[in-house]
Order: structure tokens, then C-alpha cells, then sequence
């Protein structure tokens, strides 16, 4: 717990739950900002307290109006930059244009590095967020977290370790998962995909042995749930008991939820890196973790200038 001397919590308007949660962890009200649009859709932004030489957390997530939440956070910064705060880092739990992050044909941007400029640009001194979609894109940021201790402390707890298995969804998530399997002592397996077109799976091939274990799927995030389901499906035939699925940023747009109902997953496990509670409500298979606590202690060992990597070796919360 923060003594809150030195420091303050602004939050944006999209993720304002998760904002109260990191600072009921740490022990301080959320600082006072106002937010407004003018009749044209322009961002205002008012700091109402003062900032100088402060440390300050500005939290806003990738979701609902993603444009907007990035302007919201790039004027919250600059007003607090030229506020005279002493340090400024952005907590962004998903970071927005993440699949953006590569050259993949001719005249694409890398959108994920502009959007990673325009932060710094704004004035924005460090960047806090969770489980990146690709690992060449840390590059861009500071303080790149992994929901890997709260998916451990999670299985731990709900299974019994000796029947479980390990499975990425694709040959790209195979680091993520291993890592995982790893640290729980069980064994590993994955999927190898081909793709037609963009969210379009023609073939899923299992590498791996899945037969009478509790197969969980990670992943670091699910869209339209067509290829988690797929491979659920998959695990089901190749002789799995049962089949979970742990992905840290639940966006599930379209038909995602009517497709996890319909599906062999047992449970979708997600994390409150976004709003879930109307996805719980329309879909009886989600369960959402609470990383509040995880992103709450990052920011106060940010403060007190400690180890932030000990949080990838132990579980503290």
C-alpha cells in the first residue's frame, strides 16, 4: 500500500472498473480528470489537481471506442507532461493495434509502432501492458507484463496438476504455453494451422498427446473464438476429458460468444484487461480473473523503484 505521497492514478473512460480495482490495491483514491467531448467528437481533457513533480499512472485499455481511448490517453498525457509531472507511465492492460505489429504485404503499416510513437510523442516516459500478441513488438515498450501468474496461481487451484495438459491453438503461442507447462511440471502439446484467408481456418493438426488429461488452451487473446473452438473440438476427438480455455484478453467480438456456448469448452477463462460483465451475462461458459491486483502491485513496485520481473517467479497476490 502507497502512502500516496508523490503519486496519482488518473483513469480514462474506457476500462474505469479495472482503474478502481489497481487503486483499491494499492490504497488511493483515483485522482480527479474530466473528460468531455465537443459537439464535433473533439477529446477535452481536464486535469483537476495539481501533478508537479508528481508520479503519475494514466490507465486506459484497448477497447469499445479504441480510437477514442487512445486520443483520451495521449491528451491526459501531454496535459500532465506539461503540468510538470515528473515521470508519466501509461497502463494500457491491452494495447491497441497489437495485431498490427509487422510488414506482412506490400504498404502495410506497422500500426503498433505509430500508436507506440505516438504515446512517447505525447510525453509518456514508461508503458505498462499485458501479454503483447507478439513478442518481437516488447521492443516498443517498457514494462511488458504476462498474465502467466495469474493463469498458474488459477490451475493450480482448480485442477489437480497430474491430469492436466497444456495446449497452444497455434505454432505462435508456443512459447507462451510452454512456459506454462513448465512451471507446472505438466506436459505440453500444440496445434498446427493452415490458413485460407484471415480468421479462416482450413486444417488444425495436433502435435501431442492429449488422451485422458484435462487439455487448457492459452492464449493470448480470443477475437471471434473460431480457431479456440476448433482446437477444443479437436482435443475432444483426440481423447481429452475435458477442455478449458485461458486467454488474457477476451475480446470476443461477432458471434464469439454463441460459438463458445456451442462448443466443447468446458469454460473460457478470461481476464479483465476488458469489460466482461455483459459477456457473463449473455454467455454462462466465461470466467473472468481479476489482473487488477497484478497491474496494482506492478505499479507500486514501478514507484518504489523494485523489481517488477519477480512477478514472472512468484505469486505475491
Amino acid at each position: 500500500m502507497l502512502n500516496g505521497s508523490g503519486i496519482k492514478i488518473f483513469s480514462g473512460t474506457s476500462h474505469p472498473e479495472l482503474a478502481e480495482i489497481i487503486a483499491r490495491r494499492i490504497g488511493l483514491p483515483l485522482s480527479k480528470a474530466e473528460i468531455t467531448k465537443s459537439g464535433i467528437g473533439e477529446t477535452n481533457v481536464t486535469i483537476a489537481e495539481s501533478v508537479r513533480e508528481d508520479d503519475v499512472y494514466i490507465i486506459n485499455t484497448g477497447c469499445g471506442a479504441v480510437n477514442t481511448a487512445l486520443m483520451e490517453l495521449c491528451i491526459m498525457i501531454h496535459a500532465c507532461k506539461i503540468a510538470s509531472a515528473k515521470r508519466i507511465t501509461a497502463v494500457i492492460p491491452l494495447f491497441p493495434y497489437a495485431r498490427q505489429d509487422k510488414k506482412d504485404k506490400s504498404r502495410a503499416p506497422i500500426t503498433a509502432k505509430l500508436v507506440a510513437n505516438m504515446i512517447q510523442k505525447a510525453g509518456c516516459d514508461h508503458l505498462i501492458t499485458m501479454d503483447l500478441h507478439a513478442s518481437q513488438i516488447q521492443g516498443f515498450f517498457d514494462v511488458p507484463l504476462y498474465a502467466e501468474p495469474s493463469a498458474i496461481l488459477y490451475i493450480r487451484t482448480h485442477f489437480n496438476v497430474d491430469d492436466v495438459v497444456i495446449v497452444s491453438p497455434d505454432a505462435g503461442g508456443a512459447k507462451r504455453a510452454t512456459s506454462i507447462a513448465d512451471r507446472l511440471g505438466v506436459d505440453f502439446a500444440l496445434f498446427h494451422k493452415e490458413r485460407k484467408k484471415a480468421n479462416e481456418v482450413s486444417r488444425m493438426v495436433l502435435v501431442g498427446g492429449v488422451k485422458d488429461k484435462i487439455a487448457i488452451l492459452v492464449d493470448d487473446m480470443a477475437d471471434t473464438c473460431g480457431t479456440l473452438c476448433l482446437a477444443a473440438s479437436h482435443l475432444s476427438e483426440a481423447g481429452a476429458v475435458k477442455v478449458f480455455g485461458f486467454v488474457t484478453h477476451g475480446i470476443l467480438s461477432g458471434n464469439a460468444l454463441a460459438t463458445v456456448e456451442a462448443s466443447k469448452l468446458e469454460k473460457l477463462i478470461v481476464t479483465n484487461t476488458l469489460p466482461q460483465h455483459e459477456n457473463q451475462a449473455r454467455c454462462s461458459k466465461i470466467e473472468v480473473i481479476d489482473i487488477g491486483k497484478v497491474l496494482g502491485e506492478v505499479i507500486r513496485r514501478s514507484h518504489y523503484g523494485e523489481s517488477v520481473s519477480k512477478l514472472f517467479h512468484e505469486v505475491p497476490y
